[in-house]
């Protein structure tokens, strides 16, 4: 059977001189596990996310070193401008990035963003006073647009029964990148103080002590950037309406359909009008309208556990070093990453990527009321909760997004991904935009009110966040959110 498949597809006709049409053959020649084209996707994404929240850790010692903030409680107002200046300058170009890929290929827009991390990302650990963190988190958002496009990529490379593992891989790295980034912020700022032994005060790491973890990102960076020069690019360069390639290619798919007996009646009807308005497409609008809630929630919480976390026992937090925050990040990302490579596509298999997003968030919401119980706690127990703790919401958070992403992308076909991965990633940075500055405020508040009768201090934080998190489950039930169907 598998010699009858391979005959018929090499019968089937395709432009010589397209790089989407040589990626299409060779999927279909490949059955196997795809794993230099999963290794090569997690590198990429891993790369645009660290530097997104490595700084987290150590911002709020950061914002002190600036003295901008007058009172201690007011640190986390500013450390919020900061997290919210990377995700405003995404939300303004998200669109225009996702446009170019449509047009000029994903490659493009992969090098570009990974350039922008080794320069501006360094940059920001040179910076020496609060505005110019503020500009320089700003334009490595809004030169780095690759998330969008490697989303549309990742479908691409993939054959149909790869996908979701495909997509899968892009959520894993990000939410590893949201792990290991402030993992990497908290054992490598302040090098002077930590390692003394290896670091003086007077060297370049002691003046600037926030530079090391942004350099080490940046030489990381830059090593992803010269790799990704050898990345195939998937677009096809012709006209979707030129009738010489189109038969064909209807022919591929449908040969390739005939082979394959994995495919699910959802991904059989799941090609929409080729000039559909992306805006009036629902089960894409809709999935980017959820998937912008839940980014608001999760964005918000990296912020505000970090700042929890170190901030002092009197003020509600736990009063750990930006090392000990390094650690339960760490711990958290290596269980992430096994979670999702090993048990989430087959856990999406049986539940769908739906049912998969509602539960998680259901199970989220007592977790997370929980943080404010575990922070009374100390010693050995307190450590160990509060890993257990972090793992679990980390695995849920990302299995949510991993689900939102497939919804967004069966929803579409290739020609529109770049553009409706753009819309998603305009949409989610606006949101993520909001995450970090109302997270920043909401702390600072929260730890004005110590002594208020009805939640006070940190139960008021972690209060809304769930309300938040609540608001998002509602949103994944129907008629809001619709699936693409014929």
């Amino acid at each position: 059977m598998a010699d009858k498949c391979r005959q018929t597809l090499l019968k089937k006709g395709y432009h010589e001189n397209c790089p989407g049409c040589k990626v299409d053959q060779l999927k279909e020649m490949k059955t196997g596990l795809p794993i230099r084209e999963l290794v090569s996707i997690w590198i990429v994404v891993l790369c645009t996310t660290l530097p997104i929240s490595s700084l987290f850790p150590f911002l709020y010692f950061m914002i002190k070193d600036f003295n901008i903030a007058k009172r201690e409680e007011d640190i986390g107002y500013y450390a919020g401008y900061v997290g919210s200046s990377f995700m405003l300058g995404r939300a303004l170009t998200s669109v225009f990035w996702g446009l170019v890929a449509d047009r000029y290929g994903r490659k493009p827009v992969i090098i570009m963003g990974t350039i922008a991390v080794v320069i501006f990302n360094t940059l920001f650990g040179l910076s020496v006073n609060f505005w110019m963190a503020i500009t320089t988190r700003f334009l490595l958002g809004s030169l780095n647009g690759l998330l969008g496009p490697i989303k549309a990529y990742a479908v691409e490379i993939f054959r149909e029964e790869h996908q979701a593992l495909g997509l899968s891989t892009v959520s894993t790295a990000w939410g590893i990148g949201l792990i290991v980034g402030p993992a990497l912020g908290g054992f490598l700022a302040q090098p002077a103080e930590k390692y003394p032994s290896i670091f003086s005060k007077e060297s370049l790491f002691g003046r600037f002590p926030y530079f090391l973890p942004c350099l080490s990102i940046s030489i990381f960076a830059l090593g992803v950037t010269i790799a990704s020069f050898w990345l195939p690019e998937t677009l096809h360069n012709h006209s979707k309406n030129d009738k010489s390639s189109d038969e064909p290619y209807d022919a591929l798919e449908a040969a390739h359909e005939s082979c394959t007996k994995e495919i699910t009646e959802e991904d059989e009807v799941r090609e929409p009008a080729s000039n559909e308005s992306l805006l009036k497409n629902w089960p894409l609008m809709s999935s980017i309208i959820v998937y912008c809630i839940f980014s608001l929630h999760d964005m918000a919480y990296t912020e505000i556990f970090s700042l929890w976390a170190v901030s002092p026992r009197k003020l509600g937090g736990l009063s750990y070093s930006t090392q000990d925050v390094g650690e339960i990040l760490a711990v958290s990302g290596f269980s992430l990453l096994v979670f999702q490579l090993a048990l989430y596509p087959y856990v999406e298999r049986l539940l769908g990527p739906t049912k998969v997003s509602r539960i998680c968030g259901v199970l989220s919401i007592p977790l997370l009321q929980s943080y404010p119980l575990i922070a009374m706690l100390s010693g050995l127990t307190l450590s160990l909760l509060i890993n257990c703790a972090s793992i679990l919401k980390n695995v849920l958070s990302v299995s949510i997004i991993t689900g939102l992403f497939i919804l967004q992308n069966k929803a579409v076909d290739q020609h529109q991904r770049g553009a409706a991965n753009g819309i998603a990633m305009t949409a989610m940075s606006l949101f993520k935009a909001i995450g970090p500055a109302g997270g920043g405020s909401l702390f600072s508040w929260a730890e004005k009110r110590l002594d208020a009768s009805f939640l006070p201090g940190d139960q008021m934080v972690f209060f809304i966040l769930n309300v938040v998190e609540a608001i998002g489950v509602l949103m994944t039930f129907k008629p809001f959110l619709a699936e693409h169907n014929a």
